[in-house]
């Protein structure tokens, strides 16, 4: 059989767009002689839809759509499609919708398998809304048998994770049904996996241990995209009972790859650079939250630091130069440097740049506040009317010409609250908000790779939000090296104190003054724009805690 694996880039909602992409992969796979079409988890609707599906209207466009996707098969000699959409449940109790697989040929819905196991944990919230399967069948795709999951459904491998979230496991129990051996074992899952940081690689080891298990071809569709602060890497892969990968489709990109499984061959390694599948993903992420909203251009702050020149390199790279603004607000606490690096990174990277001083603007500001604050000494009161006074600045910008605003923070800061809300916290996407402080040092090394575009003294000056006379982050902070293991071990895994202090060799009062900040700091980034995720525990939906607490650290 020619089996296409479609790796394509959906929208929520955008069910127009999304049949007019799946048929314009489903005929260039026909041109191909494809006999099978496979397709993304939910690509008719978009993944993830949320609370769209509460809405009935949506439930009846993504039936219309299947429909009119359905009908483009009826031409003979055209392959069989399996897309993921949206379905009434089968039984009339518990959720009305169920997440479904279906395989179209023929002009008609020919078969629909419902996932099983919905995930409820990190972004996840399945259980939410979709009505489990009570059970899996085989079925044919002409006449070789295939067994259909959907993502969640081959993630429960008894062999392979050291401790199953599920009772049951879909894959075990369709292969279970498996009576035919004439045809080699075919277990297709479409998938829409969101990224982080070395999932990719766990993802495609957890499918060779059902290769293996099971002796069968194993094919996975992942999405690709950003939905949010979601990043989909696509990374869509065929296994043979080997477990070695025989096809494999792009990172980070739409690709349509057929494949013959009569015929296969052990396809090329994917790269595994960490630094450059994060800045791949930060860059896809940019891109489609910008484009799926509405809008094609950017604005940043640039105040010469590292952060905010990592994040309008991304934004040049998502958007090209000439959709890039940068604006460079100096205050008199801002160095000469400083501003010279700003106007130094725009011409580098070809973007416009422009130069408003708020240096008159805090005047004002003090004038007005001065009955109150008379007699108080200068602190971070002052501090943050300065940051607040370029937010409002970025904003005004923002909407009188339809750029959006790319808040310009780092995991680091955000996780201790160094970032000032409705000053440098402004914007629509907090496209660094996952990427610790020493990882933002990696990507500018990596955005530098062939030539300079991030300022050599961009990266070698000490970090400083130049906000009072001869500031360093290290006067608030402990160093970044020291900092980001702290909260990489209290953020993303849960460890105390205790656990943190014995394991890094570090000072337990320190652990806890760090701890302090992050506990303290819930309520901003609560207010704060969407982070787009790359690491294991972002801040946003996959992270949950009260704000109005008392914890002991």
């Amino acid at each position: 059989m020619k089996i296409a694996l479609a790796q394509i880039n959906p929208t929520v909602g955008d069910f127009t767009g999304n049949v007019k992409k799946i048929l314009e992969f489903a005929s260039h796979a026909a041109e191909q002689g494809a006999e099978l079409v496979v397709f993304p988890e939910l690509c008719v609707c978009g993944y993830p839809p949320a609370d769209f599906l509460e809405k009935t209207a949506f439930l009846d466009r993504a039936g219309l759509a299947v429909d009119e996707i359905a009908a483009w098969t009826a031409e003979p000699g055209r392959p069989a499609l399996l897309v993921g959409s949206v379905m009434p449940a089968a039984s009339a109790v518990g959720k009305r919708v169920s997440n479904v697989a279906v395989l179209l040929a023929g002009g008609r819905v020919a078969f629909v398998q419902r996932k099983m196991l919905l995930p409820f944990y990190d972004v996840f919230d399945e259980q939410r809304y979709f009505e489990p399967a009570a059970s899996q069948s085989l079925t044919k795709i002409g006449d070789q048998p295939v067994a259909i999951t959907i993502c969640e459904d081959a993630w429960n491998d008894k062999d392979f994770w050291p401790r199953q979230l599920y009772p049951v496991d879909p894959v075990n129990a369709l292969m279970q049904q498996w009576k035919n051996e004439e045809h080699p074992r075919l277990i297709l899952n479409i998938s829409a996996s969101p990224f982080c940081q070395g999932k990719p690689v766990v993802r495609q080891n957890m499918l060779a241990a059902i290769a293996v298990r099971h002796n069968a071809f194993v094919l996975l569709v992942n999405q690709v995209g950003g939905n949010d602060g979601l990043v989909f890497d696509g990374s869509s892969i065929l296994l043979d009972p080997t477990g070695a990968v025989v096809a494999r489709a792009a990172c980070f990109a739409e690709d349509l790859v057929v494949v013959d499984l009569s015929s296969t061959r052990e396809a090329a390694p994917a790269p595994c650079d960490d630094v450059a599948e994060i800045w791949q993903a930060l860059v896809l992420g940019t891109r489609d939250y910008i484009r799926k909203c509405g809008f094609s251009k950017a604005l940043i702050g640039l105040s010469g630091g590292i952060d905010s020149a990592l994040v309008a390199a991304i934004a040049v790279e998502a958007l090209g130069a000439e959709n890039v603004v940068g604006i460079g607000m100096p205050s008199g606490y801002s160095s000469l440097g400083s501003i010279d690096d700003a106007r130094r990174l725009a011409h580098n990277l070809g973007i416009r740049f422009e130069l408003l001083p708020i240096h008159d603007v805090f005047a004002e500001f003090q004038k007005v506040l001065d009955p109150l604050f008379a007699g108080t000494p200068f602190d971070l009161a002052e501090e943050n009317i300065q940051s607040r006074t370029r937010g409002t600045l970025l904003m005004a910008i923002s909407n009188k010409f339809g750029a959006l605003v790319l808040t310009t923070g780092n995991k680091s800061e955000m996780s201790v609250g160094y970032c000032t809300l409705y000053g440098d916290m402004v914007g629509a996407l907090a496209v660094i908000g996952d990427v610790y402080k020493t990882r933002v040092y990696q990507l500018a090394h990596h955005v530098n790779r062939e030539r300079e575009r991030i300022p050599r003294n961009t990266i070698d000056k000490p970090p400083s939000a130049e906000l009072r006379p001869d500031q360093r982050d290290t006067d608030s902070l402990p160093p970044y090296e020291i900092l980001d293991p702290i909260l990489e071990a209290y953020v993303e895994r849960y460890l105390s104190a205790e656990q943190i202090a014995e394991e890094q060799g570090v000072d337990p009062a320190l652990v806890r003054s760090v701890l302090k900040l992050v506990e303290q700091s819930e309520y901003k980034r609560q207010q704060a724009a969407p982070v787009l995720k790359v690491t294991q525990k972002s801040f946003g939906t996959g992270r949950r805690f009260p704000i109005a607490v008392k914890v002991q650290v």
